[in-house]
């Protein structure tokens, strides 16, 4: 097979056309903690490192919870392409930017509590948190900017513009570390430099976006219509499948909540080994999201043409390309795993323990990457209730399993964690059916 012919209906280079610039810009997303640690590690002041270590932590798990924007516009926006409704389109768009507006504003308004709870929960020295506590008070006026990012990211690749969205998302890190570097090496602002830095990207980035969307949304046919817009089934389908989303993420964050704090319960060398760990299955999950995304654009595709011969060539190109990917990453992360962890960490103690347990992070993308993808393809159809009653089936067996295998310590925790993945695949697999059948019920609705 050449690369250009791939399966049916698509092509491999429709395939990498959207992965790759997501792979990239996922990449490119870490460097951001990154350069901000750097840069504050040049001020004479330990408390600032750790201060910007937990109020970046607070706003990973807010937004991470939050990244239903994101998928959930991909969806119906692909269902939308693959009908050629191209009012739905700039519909869905328009729904979607005014949810994230809404949940960015009520985050706003809901800082204090939000902010009281979190350092309730993380704690550290007095003086970081106060530090922590200046950039959190900064950095949440950002939210509504953030999360209509997400929104914009999700149209964009779902109607085939991933280069878009790659542009989008490394202008927000290039701008974040200029603005830093200027914020706090030249203007001697420290953590508050840091957070207004971010500030001033994410709203940067959203301003870029807008323009980039408007300027494509002037070549669809038909005009921004409120009534459209505000529609009651469409508002509803758009406000359910945002709801499963979320549900899923926020199980999904219990399971790697409770990994960590099981971690610690161990020992601090057993709590690091396993944080060096689990870096390896971020990084895999940077390369595997790229094909997922493009999982949900051409399965959403195929629910709007009402193909089954398209679902069918989206879900077996995309399968085949990341089981591909996951292969080499295991393989890679076999071979040249202890190495790496030697490189991240000196501490031999630390060593020791994580190359004990670098097999079971080596297996994580081969075991991973079917759920990765049905996740994928239940976005794209839509089928989000089934996904989000997978993950909490799938959530209450890992407590299940943890439980039943807690007398074998750290080992027993791996096995718990890598059997949710297996748990996650095998639900989501037996209602796979239930998913091609609706494809032909799927009507593009005009109200």
């Amino acid at each position: 097979m050449t690369l250009g012919k791939g399966l049916g209906s698509i092509g491999h280079k429709d395939l990498f056309k959207i992965a790759i610039p997501i792979m990239i810009a996922n990449v490119s997303t870490p460097l951001i903690g990154v350069v901000d640690t750097i840069i504050i590690g040049r001020v004479p002041d330990p408390a600032l490192i750790g201060s910007v270590a937990i109020a970046s932590l607070i706003f990973t798990f807010i937004y991470w919870g939050f990244g239903f924007l994101r998928m959930g516009t991909a969806g119906l926006t692909s269902q939308a392409a693959g009908a050629n409704d191209q009012e739905e389109i700039r519909a869905t768009l328009g729904r979607s930017a005014l949810l994230a507006i809404i949940i960015g504003l009520a985050l706003i308004a809901l800082q204090h509590p939000i902010s009281e709870l979190s350092f309730y929960l993380i704690h550290g020295s007095p003086r970081v948190e106060l530090l922590a506590n200046e950039y959190f008070d900064i950095r949440i006026w950002s939210a509504p900017a953030t999360l209509t990012n997400y929104v914009l990211i999700g149209w964009l690749i779902a109607i085939g513009k991933a280069r878009h969205a790659l542009a989008l998302q490394l202008l927000l890190n290039v701008s974040n570390m200029l603005l830093d570097i200027l914020f706090v090496l030249g203007l001697n602002m420290g953590v508050k430099g840091v957070a207004l830095g971010t500030l001033l990207s994410e709203y940067g980035a959203a301003g870029a976006g807008i323009v980039i969307v408007l300027m494509i949304q002037n070549r669809l046919a038909g005009a921004w219509d409120i009534k459209r817009i505000l529609a009651k089934q469409k508002m509803i389908k758009n406000l359910s499948v945002n709801a499963d989303i979320l549900v899923r993420s926020l199980a999904l964050i219990v399971v790697f909540t409770w990994f960590t704090a099981s971690s610690a319960a161990f020992g601090d060398t057993v709590l690091a080994a396993n944080a060096v760990l689990l870096h390896f299955m971020t990084v895999s999950a940077y390369f595997l999201d790229g094909i997922a995304f493009a999982t949900e654009k051409f399965i959403g595709e195929s629910v709007g043409k009402n193909s089954r011969r398209h679902f069918s060539d989206a879900a077996k190109l995309t399968t085949m390309w990341a089981g591909g990917v996951a292969t080499v990453i295991s393989i890679s992360l076999l071979i040249y795993g202890p190495d790496i962890i030697d490189f991240i960490t000196v501490d031999n103690s630390i060593r020791e323990t994580a190359k004990e347990y670098v097999i079971f992070a080596a297996l994580t993308p081969l075991i991973g990457v079917w759920c990765f993808q049905l996740d994928g393809i239940f976005i794209g159809a839509t089928a989000t209730a089934l996904m989000r009653n997978s993950m909490l089936v799938s959530t209450l067996l890992f407590f299940i399993t943890w439980k039943s295998l807690e007398d074998l310590g750290n080992l027993g925790l791996w096995i718990a964690l890598l059997s949710h993945f297996f748990y996650r695949t095998l639900t989501m697999y037996l209602q796979l059916p239930k998913v091609i059948g609706a494809i032909t019920e799927y009507k593009v609705s005009r109200d």
